[in-house]
């Protein structure tokens, strides 16, 4: 279950929420008396209330507003008792100082906003002798293995224990946590009011990753990257996942650079059984796999791990995607392969051109590379047996098709372009494997001179569709991952 934590200032508010809240399908709330902004009249809150309601009432030191003293805090949290609240959360430090009465359920809750202790265990010992119905431990991850203690925590624990980290690292345990026994969760009411360190909203709970339908049998995926937060990823397995009804969820990983091998090593208690990668991990990724694929061993690494015959195998689909993706607008009159011959001028030399630069020479692409940094392009046209030029010079290449794979143009720098708009040439493919926005502005300029384009959306949507069809045995449900996508960067614009 998911209970939505509602902080609003207002008792009109609060009220107002609830009831769309309710509206929506949740079936719990956490009322925050802290966040209001007069003396919370508790019999109105509850009066009608369309769910069950925590009450909760948050000191500074525990993340909360709280103002006044702590005699009026704990007044003010008998006085919910003394309402019939559903439940009240009461710290571990008084919980003694707050008896039980009537039918009211106790939430005994433990807050570390520092880091994740070693001692958890000893913690929820201490927690049991304080008279709870249920127990609530949130802390602070500050490494990615911080989340597999606690998931440990709640799934041994014979007290029903609410249990997950808060922050960045720690989204992965607030959406596992009901997988291994922890009551309920905790979510924003919308994106615009996140109450807690990496608390997602309740619409990305419920809709995208779909908590309430993830078990024990429920299969995890997830992407490893820093950061991750704003990955599209997640968006395109999980419809997957819904469309195709496979009883799995696709989880944002964030892991920093060095923190990789001991991630991938605490994860496999969580029996993740794939990952995609990302920056910065496509390369150190490799020393987890057994094996590795052509691709990836050629360039070095690696976007894809799963699982063959409980052996780590590595694979890169970036390389494939790319020429699909230029197959799939190229006119083919003149030439039984769009790409073979053709003069190809690649802009960049990082991870991305490294696949998308072997796709090109495998498929005879007449090769060059510009990059701002000389040297990178130098050492990658090496490895890849192809020419290389000055960036200042790359208006002078005159190629048939133009392949950006710079950051330039990318969300939030969306008013940059890697290549002049008049030295486009008109029948030139421009290929941009930027994707955040979908329409560049190199691509925009690209279609005024009469170039055929093809977006890095395209790229991306076909590299997730080969994954997906690695993590699950059959073909990814294209048409619908590409509505997804439109409908989401179609909202996100307005």
């Amino acid at each position: 279950m998911i209970c939505v934590s509602i902080g609003r200032m207002r008792h009109k508010m609060v009220r107002a929420e609830h009831r769309h809240l309710a509206e929506q399908g949740a079936q719990l709330v956490e009322i925050r008396l802290d966040w209001l902004g007069s003396r919370a009249g508790i019999t109105r809150l509850l009066r009608n209330r369309p769910t069950p309601v925590i009450m909760t009432c948050r000191r500074a030191e525990d993340g909360g507003r709280w103002t006044g003293t702590e005699d009026q805090r704990q007044t003010l949290l008998r006085e919910a008792i003394v309402c019939g609240a559903d439940y009240v959360d009461l710290e571990q430090d008084v919980a003694r100082s707050v008896p039980r009465f009537g039918d009211t359920k106790r939430i005994v809750s433990y807050h570390n906003f520092d880091e994740t202790p070693e001692n958890l265990a000893g913690i929820h010992a201490d927690m049991l002798e304080k008279d709870p119905d249920l127990i609530k431990i949130v802390t602070l991850a500050r490494a990615p293995a911080d989340n597999v203690r606690m998931l440990q925590l709640v799934s041994s624990s014979k007290m029903p224990t609410i249990g997950f980290c808060m922050g960045g690292f720690g989204v992965v345990s607030r959406l596992l946590c009901g997988r291994y026994g922890s009551p309920f969760t905790y979510a924003s009411s919308s994106s615009r009011r996140e109450i807690a360190p990496g608390q997602l909203s309740f619409d990305e709970m419920s809709k995208l990753y779909r908590y309430d339908s993830i078990n024990r049998e429920t299969d995890v995926y997830g992407v490893l990257g820093d950061p991750v937060a704003h990955s599209l990823s997640p968006l395109i397995h999980n419809a997957a996942f819904q469309q195709q009804n496979v009883n799995a969820v696709y989880v944002p990983l964030q892991v920093a650079a060095d923190q990789l091998p001991a991630a991938l090593d605490a994860f496999d208690w969580l029996r993740i059984c794939g990952y995609s990668v990302t920056i910065p991990h496509k390369q150190a990724v490799l020393d987890k796999a057994d094996t590795r694929d052509d691709v990836a061993a050629r360039i070095g690494a690696a976007n894809t791990l799963t699982i063959q015959d409980t052996r780590w195998h590595a694979t890169n689909t970036d390389c494939d995607a790319a020429l699909e993706s230029i197959r799939a607008v190229r006119d083919t009159d003149d030439s039984e392969d769009p790409i073979a011959g053709r003069r190809v001028l690649m802009l960049g030399a990082g991870g991305v051109a490294r696949a998308v630069g072997l796709a090109i020479t495998r498929a005879q692409g007449q090769l060059t590379i510009a990059n701002r940094t000389a040297g990178r392009a130098e050492q990658l046209a090496r490895e890849l047996a192809c020419a290389h030029i000055a960036w200042d010079d790359r208006a002078s290449a005159d190629p048939e098709i133009l392949i950006n794979c710079t950051s330039a143009g990318m969300q939030p720098n969306v008013n940059e372009t890697p290549f002049d708009a008049e030295s486009l040439r008109t029948g030139t493919l421009v290929f941009d494997t930027v994707y955040t926005p979908e329409n560049t502005l190199l691509l925009e300029q690209a279609r005024a001179r009469g170039c055929r384009t093809v977006s890095g959306m395209d790229m991306f949507v076909r590299q997730a569709a080969r994954q997906y069809e690695l993590f699950v045995g059959h073909t990814a449900p294209m048409d619908h991952i590409r509505e997804t996508l439109h409908q989401h960067l179609s909202v996100a614009k307005r």
